[in-house]
C-alpha cells in the first residue's frame, strides 16, 4: 500500500469510527469538503500542515494516518448518508 492510499484509508477508518460525516470533519478542520473528499479517494496529496489540521479535529496523533491495516483487513466503511435525525 503506498503513502497516499495509506493515508486515506486511516483517514477514513478514524473518521468513520467517530462517527463524523466528511462534511463535519471538513467544516472541524477548517478545509474544503471537496478538498476533504479528494483526500479519502486519493486524488488530492495532503501536506504536513493538513496532516496537523486533521489530526487535531480527530485528536489523534498524526502517526494515526499511517498505521498499517492487519493483513486481509476490509477497506473502512461509510457512514450512512443523509441528515441524522435532531440535527
Amino acid at each position: 500500500m503506498n503513502g497516499r492510499a495509506l493515508f486515506a484509508w486511516n483517514l477514513r477508518r478514524i473518521r468513520v469510527s467517530k462517527g463524523l460525516s466528511q462534511e463535519k470533519l471538513a467544516a472541524d478542520a477548517g478545509v474544503d469538503r471537496a478538498y476533504f473528499a479528494k483526500l479519502e479517494r486519493q486524488t488530492a496529496n495532503a501536506g504536513i500542515d493538513m496532516l496537523d489540521k486533521l489530526a487535531s479535529a480527530l485528536s489523534v496523533e498524526i502517526s494515526e494516518f499511517f498505521v498499517m491495516p492487519p493483513e486481509g483487513a476490509v477497506p473502512p466503511s461509510t457512514l450512512k448518508g443523509g441528515r441524522k435525525k435532531g440535527s
